[in-house]
């Protein structure tokens, strides 16, 4: 089950199976996509995604699921449609991991713009132990963010990192006891300018390119706030 409720400026996406650690099922992807997509950026800047009870941000899929997948490859597309939502969303999106995070929990947390865990978090891509690995995006992310050596480490092995590892790694941005009080201090941000930030730090292109398109967001956002930017310096 995926539950959403909004507070202001930001809105909470809640992987709410704690008896199963927050393991997700065919329909719990579809309803994670749609979630996300669902939201308006202009008016809820950024969504906050938690798992509920103490024990686990999210298993990854559901075993059982998986065990009597007659179509696995479509499986596979769903979590990574799932994750593209969360990457591609206008809305900033920040991982609050309070326990475990594994397989394809790990891989929903990398999809986000910025991960905060507690001094509790763990991470793991365990499925290596028993002849699967995540395939929602991860392969093509973890690299991207960790690098291709910790990658390699983290993913081959199975093994399980504490927070301040994932620290260390750059698997997380920060370890706190309040992951959320990190969307309150986005949230403060004007939704626009987070939009345009969000846009120009995701994007792949090459270096003119990227270069180009980020000039010409600076002169719609400065052309926006000329005002305030004067009224700053008064």
């Amino acid at each position: 089950m995926i539950r959403t409720t909004a507070d202001g400026r930001v809105r909470t996406v809640t992987i709410d199976r704690p008896a199963q650690r927050n393991a997700l099922e065919p329909t719990d992807l579809d309803a994670l996509e749609a979630a996300v997509t669902e939201t308006d950026a202009s008016e809820t800047p950024v969504v906050y995604l938690r798992g509920a009870g103490e024990d686990a941000f999210c298993a990854g899929a559901d075993l059982d699921a998986v065990a009597g997948l007659s179509d696995p490859e479509a499986f596979a597309r769903r979590g990574q449609r799932a994750a593209a939502a969360i990457a591609e969303a206008d809305a900033v999106v920040v991982a609050g991991i309070d326990g475990a995070a594994r397989g394809g929990g790990v891989e929903l947390a990398l999809a986000c713009d910025v991960r905060v865990a507690t001094p509790a978090a763990t991470f793991a891509e365990p499925g290596v132990q028993f002849g699967l690995f995540g395939a929602w995006g991860g392969t093509a992310r973890l690299p991207r963010i960790v690098g291709e050596g910790e990658a390699m480490d983290f993913a081959l092995s199975g093994r399980v990192v504490g927070a301040a590892e994932a620290r260390r790694m750059g698997l997380v941005s920060r370890v706190t006891d309040d992951p959320r009080s990190v969307t309150t201090e986005i949230a403060q941000n004007r939704p626009d300018a987070l939009c345009v930030v969000k846009e120009r730090l995701r994007d792949d292109a090459g270096d003119e390119v990227r270069e180009r398109a980020e000039a010409e967001a600076f002169g719609r956002l400065h052309g926006r706030y000329a005002d305030d930017i004067a009224a700053e310096r008064e």
